[in-house]
């Protein structure tokens, strides 16, 4: 086997290392919107269980930036894998066997992305991110505005503060929403 062979190869083993952690990390990513409803049909069920336990209703603006923000970091993981096997790695494989077409080199990597439904598929997932994430926290905040009246000034700094992140959250999932398409 030859230098050039051997590089290759490596490259290869690369590829193989991350499509795994890719698919893992779409795994991983993918239950968090399950563990996110499971955990606020819990909060809820306890919050409307008993007046005194309407202040439960604030831990859901944490679940949901703690989750959302995981959730975010690992959507960004996944795309930047895909970014540098469609970037960088196809250019390395191009260059050490001269084939003419980097666009069919780990052609999948490509052609997913050029389907004509995904723009509309990808604002649909930015919707459902931003309704699981944010407005399920804020409306949150809003129920419990809603049903403690007069809560104590601490606790009502602490509720704009989380709305306050929740909408960071936000534009940040709009940031890295990955809208794009092709290459």
């Amino acid at each position: 086997m030859n230098n050039q062979d051997q590089i290759l190869e490596i490259l290869f083993k690369e590829y193989d290392k991350l499509k795994s952690e890719q698919a893992q990390r779409i795994g991983f990513r993918d239950n968090l919107l399950y563990v996110t409803l499971g955990l606020f049909g819990t909060v809820i069920s306890f919050a409307v269980s008993n007046p005194s336990h309407y202040y439960a209703l604030l831990v859901i603006p944490w679940i949901c930036l703690i989750l959302g923000w995981t959730y975010i970091v690992n959507d960004e993981k996944i795309s930047a894998i895909g970014k540098y096997i469609r970037y960088q790695l196809v250019d390395k494989v191009k260059a050490r066997t001269n084939y003419p077409d980097r666009d069919t080199l780990f052609g999948w990597e490509i052609a997913h992305r050029n389907d004509k439904h995904r723009l509309r598929r990808k604002v649909q997932q930015l919707i459902i991110d931003e309704i699981t994430f944010v407005c399920s926290g804020a409306i949150a905040l809003i129920t419990f505005w809603l049903v403690v009246p007069q809560p104590p000034l601490l606790v009502t700094l602490l509720s704009l503060v989380e709305l306050l992140l929740l909408l960071i959250l936000g534009i940040e999932m709009y940031i890295y929403a990955d809208l794009a398409r092709g290459r």
